[in-house]
């Protein structure tokens, strides 16, 4: 004991502080694995993932202790100098705790949404911070949620004061030297633990990834390094370099007539399905709306009973992906036909990207809307739809109906205010209407007492994909804007002459099992598997179309059906074209995951180690040689690095023409 005593007080109060804070860290990470492991992980399985979590929370504690041994080599800055002293260095420690327990418990909110830790694209949101908090305090009890941080942080607060009085009582009379060489081996432990391991090269986030599967990766992991180690990568990367080296994959995907000069842009000519009524189109870009949850997908909650019969009598494509998760990610692979790959920030809001080409300027001869009943200043969507020359802007502000919450009027009456600006058209349009009523809050318009809500139970609604009553009603609610909206139009003079086209923005992850092979679940693909339809009952036969398209396919389809040529410069195909070959879909995330779904496979690589996944779409997959699955393997890994790369080159030169 005599010789503990001889260490100075502030270096006994840190070593407290230390395993104070690892316990907090610790306790957070098993809060994380009991709250969101996946049922087939067990507690052994994970155990490398927090041996290697202490590396990356000690970094982090030692972070926030070393300004305290620092200053601490010059006795007048000690804790234990003076009362004010013991005041300031007390706030500065309640400050961290308020920065860090807010930290863990935006990381719960990411994993309980998106399943994967808190990481710098948070930023998109906080960019838009008055409607980010309102969409919160209508979603969540956010008053009790702060009141319990608040008790928290005193809670600590009163344990450091009982900490620190606990050093001076027990060293009191001990006549303890302020010798600086402890400061200084003190900070050197610090500094090693901040550098996080015995290597020249220090412990970088990537380093998790060498861990068998994302959740033992993430778990590993803490908030805090995940988030500061990707706010370097919101910046746009790019290399022409890259773009011209995987052309040739690209041209041989995109079916290029000129193959050996570097170039995307093709003048396309209308096809023999082309009409030439000059019909109006009605894009619908509809929020959250995910294919296994609904009735399409055979899910027996039978949620949207009326879109099910709209697909029946439309083009209807039962297996079309987007790129990204997202809304701001999906409006901008629709209007661009790009996959937005750029890594923590959103293309909308980069100034660099912004500036897109798009093939709605080749509807010559027609006016052009956008609706949306709230603000398109939110992830900057009116930034990327200004690019549509001519454009007429109908949101927040401009409509006859009061918002419903915080994304603006609901869905029905965005349809409705469409529906008003489309009979009155003397020349044909294109019209986006954007939804974004099936989402949190989850709240239905007292106003629209003909809507009937269900009760399931919590059982069957999470078998079938839904966390709960409310998300599963908001579901429905969409069913019924839909059935509201083509009501209507179907009494306008409008109608017989116009396309209807309906694109889900993104999927949501969830529980997918009753509806689809384990891959959709397993590897998320729910979070892109989104309804494609193609509805003109008077203009188009009805067709079930089962190969694998994407988002970015929506525009250049649409311009296929209009007879007139258009300018393509992306990645987007005709997926009605009889000459098209090569089905398959481009995925990107966050998380480091690229890859290609085809009608057969799924392949995955990551960008952070190299692993490299097949897996089979169907629950009766052919069967294949090792050679040959071997063979499948090296051609999609070529061709999701060429569109990865072209990609990333086309969001910063596809510029308007």
């Amino acid at each position: 004991m005599l010789i503990k005593y001889k260490l100075p007080k502030t270096i006994l109060w840190v070593t407290n502080l230390l395993v104070l804070f690892f316990v907090i860290f610790t306790l957070f990470r098993l809060a994380t694995f009991f709250a969101f492991k996946p049922e087939h992980i067990s507690f052994a399985d994970v155990v490398p993932s927090f041996l290697m979590g202490v590396q990356y929370d000690m970094r982090w504690i030692s972070i926030v202790l070393l300004p305290i041994i620092a200053c601490s080599i010059v006795p007048r800055l000690s804790p234990f100098y003076s009362s004010r002293n013991k005041a300031y260095w007390t706030g500065y420690l309640v400050l961290i705790t308020f920065f860090v327990f807010f930290f863990f418990a935006a990381d719960m909110g990411s994993f309980s949404y998106n399943q994967t830790r808190l990481d710098a694209g948070a930023m998109n949101f906080v960019e838009d911070p008055g409607i980010s908090v309102k969409m919160m305090w209508q979603t969540y009890p956010l008053f009790w949620m702060l009141l319990g941080l608040l008790v928290a942080v005193l809670l600590f607060r009163w344990m450091y004061f009982k900490s620190h009085w606990h050093i001076i009582n027990r060293t009191d009379g001990h006549k303890i030297p302020h010798r600086p060489k402890y400061f200084i081996i003190a900070g050197l432990i610090l500094m090693f633990f901040i550098w996080g391991r015995f290597s020249v090269k220090p412990l970088t986030a990537k380093a998790c990834f060498s861990l068998n599967g994302s959740f033992s990766s993430y778990l590993a992991l803490n908030p805090l390094q995940n988030f500061f180690s990707t706010l370097q990568l919101r910046q746009p990367v790019f290399s022409e370099e890259l773009a011209r080296k995987n052309f040739p994959v690209i041209a041989d995907l995109l079916q290029l007539r000129d193959k050996e000069n570097f170039g995307y842009k093709r003048v396309i000519s209308p096809g023999s399905n082309a009409l030439e009524s000059k019909p109006n189109v009605v894009l619908v870009l509809c929020e959250s709306f995910s294919m296994y949850k609904s009735t399409m997908s055979g899910n027996p909650l039978n949620t949207t009973p009326f879109f099910d019969s709209l697909c029946k009598n439309g083009i209807f494509f039962e297996r079309c992906f987007t790129p990204h998760f997202s809304t701001a990610r999906g409006l901008f692979a629709t209007i661009t036909g790009i996959p937005d790959v750029q890594l923590f920030k959103f293309s909308t809001r980069n100034p660099q990207a912004i500036q897109q080409h798009t093939i709605i300027d080749n509807f010559e001869g027609y006016n052009k809307h956008y609706f949306l009943g709230g603000s398109a200043g939110f992830n900057n969507f009116e930034g990327l739809i200004k690019n549509i020359d001519g454009l007429q802007m109908h949101t927040e502000g401009s409509f006859t109906a009061q918002p419903a919450n915080v994304w603006g009027i609901s869905d029905k009456d965005l349809f409705y205010e469409a529906n008003k600006v489309f009979k009155q058209e003397k020349k044909p349009f294109f019209a986006i209407v954007q939804t974004a009523y099936n989402h949190r809050p989850y709240m239905i318009p007292e106003a629209d007492t003909d809507f009937v809500k269900k009760t399931v139970s919590i059982e069957e609604l999470l078998k079938y994909g839904f966390e709960s009553l409310d998300e599963y009603n908001t579901f429905r609610y969409s069913d019924y804007s839909f059935q509201k909206f083509m009501e209507a139009a179907q009494k306008e003079s409008y109608f017989h002459n116009t396309i209807f086209v309906f694109i889900g923005d993104h999927g949501v992850a969830g529980n997918a099992t009753e509806m689809y092979p384990p891959v959709w679940t397993s590897a998320r693909l729910t979070d892109e598997h989104v309804p494609f339809l193609i509805y003109a009952p008077h203009l188009l036969q009805p067709m079930l179309r089962s190969e694998v398209v994407s988002q970015i396919d929506v525009l250049p389809t649409i311009a296929g059906l209009i007879q007139q040529p258009y300018i393509n410069t992306t990645l987007g195909r005709n997926v009605l074209d009889t000459a098209k070959r090569n089905n398959y879909a481009f995925i990107t995330n966050t998380a480091g995951t690229i890859g290609m779904v085809t009608d057969e496979f799924y392949f995955t690589k990551n960008l952070n180690y190299p692993q490299e996944q097949l897996m089979y779409m169907n629950y009766v997959p052919k069967n294949y040689s090792t050679a040959q699955l071997d063979s499948v393997k090296k051609r999609l890994s070529e061709q999701t690095t060429a569109i990865f790369e072209t990609a990333r080159y086309m969001l910063m030169n596809n510029k308007s023409y």
